[in-house]
């Protein structure tokens, strides 16, 4: 068969059974996955071409028993504006999605136990503006003017089977800052508020998007890394041997429960 024949040749997919059109193949390490598998995938899985078909199924049933997850998710706090953190904060989870149709895309629901960190990165893309000359030619401004694009990134970083971390971005387009030169960069659009420091040097701090984007990368940073230390606390205290104490109110020997109350009579036990 030459290679024409071979590329309109059907194929099955190797994980459902069903035809593979033309063009809709996902190749494995050992066979082939059709599209509407793959779309079931999680959306964080990125090594696809390097897993078997038997990896493919495994998660296939991981991404399925994550839907009766998704169903008893209950949304008590949202971080962010267009991809969004989701979080249960009585379970103790949470999921990253930009979907209104949250049962119907699947998120991958996950503990706060299951966080080893969370960074904030900004993207910083600088450009010189220019101005026409007198000959029609593009001519630097004396002193030279910036034109900053910043673009924030917040990286969950889990321990999940397929995928290790959850990357996605802010803003849904360019924040896009004007400046002078970089050692002194006096503003330049109108109606903005100076884009300099008391030293003189650039500070896209100034710009209103900026700082919009920037506290909330922080306060999504600062609320998965406090759940994750807490859920870690709670494990070292709950895994602790107990030891018994004299109960004030009925004088008997008891380990508290969490809520520091007698086993017995149910007395709160101060200290």
């Amino acid at each position: 068969m030459g290679i024409f024949g071979k590329l309109f040749e059907k194929k099955e997919c190797s994980v459902c059974g069903g035809e593979i059109g033309l063009l809709g193949n996902r190749k494995l390490e050992d066979g082939n996955l059709c599209k509407e598998c793959a779309k079931k995938l999680s959306p964080w899985f990125d090594d696809r071409r390097h897993s078997t078909v038997d990896q493919i199924v495994e998660q296939l049933e991981y991404r399925e028993a994550n839907r009766a997850k998704v169903e008893e998710f209950c949304v008590t706090r949202t971080l962010g504006e267009g991809m969004k953190v989701l979080i249960d904060e009585d379970a103790g989870l949470f999921m990253v999605t930009d979907s209104g149709r949250v049962k119907e895309e699947n998120p991958d629901v996950l503990s706060f136990s299951d966080v080893t960190g969370c960074v904030l990165d900004i993207d910083e893309d600088c450009t010189e503006m220019m101005r026409e000359g007198k000959d029609g030619e593009e001519i630097s401004y004396n002193p030279p003017r910036y034109e900053y694009d910043y673009d924030f990134y917040v990286t969950v970083h889990v321990r999940n089977p397929y995928f290790d971390e959850i990357r996605f971005r802010l803003n849904s387009s360019d924040v896009t800052v004007e400046g002078g030169s970089k050692q002194s960069a006096a503003p330049v659009r109108a109606g903005r508020a100076p884009s300099t420091n008391s030293g003189g040097k650039f500070d896209p701090t100034q710009d209103m998007e900026y700082r919009k984007y920037k506290k909330m990368g922080e306060e999504i940073v600062a609320v998965l890394q406090n759940a994750r230390q807490q859920a870690r606390d709670e494990k070292v205290t709950a895994q602790a041997p107990k030891v018994a104490v004299m109960c004030p109110h009925c004088g008997a020997q008891t380990t508290l429960n969490a809520s520091k109350c007698c086993e017995y009579c149910g007395g709160v036990v101060e200290g």
